[in-house]
């Protein structure tokens, strides 16, 4: 049974087009990309909800909730619904939009979901104290040749090889002793 490869766009060409939506942006809306000050946003409302205390005693999390309206109203939020459907509408052009868990031949579906989830909150966490994510801190302030967020970058791929030697193993097939 033959399988379909995926059609993707070239490599190249997905990183002109980024370029090219990264310059727009700072030529428009005069600040660059980025997704956890968005994320903070929408956490932050939520929190108001909850917990409206914490949220004015903490001062992390008052700078985005005080002041006039929502913290929901800031281009950001509304960029990182861009994202989700432009992901949505480019898997449904190519037909690649199903339910699947991409997962290696020595961890289950459950046990990389935990360990998506846990790592999607540690690398949340990071990036508020970095003071931004990798497209803002990294692909922004990187083309604005901000030395911290070159160092930033590095310091990001220095984690992530070091982070792939210890779980290689799940995503690699194991070899037969004997």
């Amino acid at each position: 049974m033959q399988h379909e490869t995926p059609r993707y766009w070239n490599p190249y060409f997905g990183g002109l087009m980024l370029g090219l939506v990264l310059f727009v942006a700072f030529f428009v809306a005069g600040h660059g990309l980025g997704s956890s000050g968005g994320t903070a946003r929408v956490v932050v409302a939520l929190e108001r909800v909850v917990a409206p205390r914490h949220v004015a005693r903490t001062p992390a999390v008052a700078e985005f909730a005080h002041g006039p309206g929502s913290p929901l109203d800031h281009w950001i939020v509304w960029s990182i619904g861009g994202v989700l459907l432009g992901g949505f509408l480019s898997g449904l052009l190519r037909r690649r939009v199903r339910f699947e868990t991409f997962h290696g031949p020595r961890i289950s579906p459950r046990g990389r979901w935990i360990a998506a989830l846990l790592g999607g909150a540690i690398v949340g966490y990071a990036a508020r104290l970095a003071r931004g994510c990798t497209s803002g801190q990294g692909l922004s302030g990187g083309a604005t040749l901000a030395v911290g967020s070159w160092v930033f970058l590095f310091a990001c791929f220095a984690g992530a090889y070091g982070c792939a030697f210890f779980v290689r193993r799940l995503w690699t097939p194991g070899r037969e002793e004997g």
